[in-house]
């Protein structure tokens, strides 16, 4: 179950990497963070279909997405200057809030 959870940690890392370099290639047009993007998305996935080995579909997409989404909004706002407004910041929240509920209540699986 622990490399499950290693495997997981890589697809997030990757798909954070990827989204990055996606905002960064101009709508596919710039060669090098497009490449970066692909090859980022596909590790990711990579990674992400190990974790399917042990991990429910359910928990594993609630921390992927999870966490995804907390590093890349702060990607975004020390990067590119994009500062989230209270709503966002409460949804954010509210996301958080399920993955935390779900890993810690949920009987779906062993996890």
């Amino acid at each position: 179950m622990g490399r499950s959870y290693l495997f997981l940690i890589l697809a997030i890392v990757f798909e954070i990497i990827a989204t990055t370099f996606l905002k960064k290639s101009e709508e596919f047009s710039k060669l090098i963070p497009s490449i970066v993007t692909i090859a980022g998305y596909s590790a990711a996935f990579y990674f992400l279909s190990l974790t399917l080995r042990h991990v429910p579909i359910g928990i594993t997409y609630a921390i992927w997405s999870g966490v995804g989404i907390i590093c890349i909004t702060i990607i975004g706002m020390v990067v590119f200057k994009q500062v989230p407004d209270l709503p966002a910041i409460i949804g954010i929240a509210l996301i958080v809030i399920g993955v935390i509920v779900i890993n810690l209540f949920s009987k779906m699986g062993t996890h």
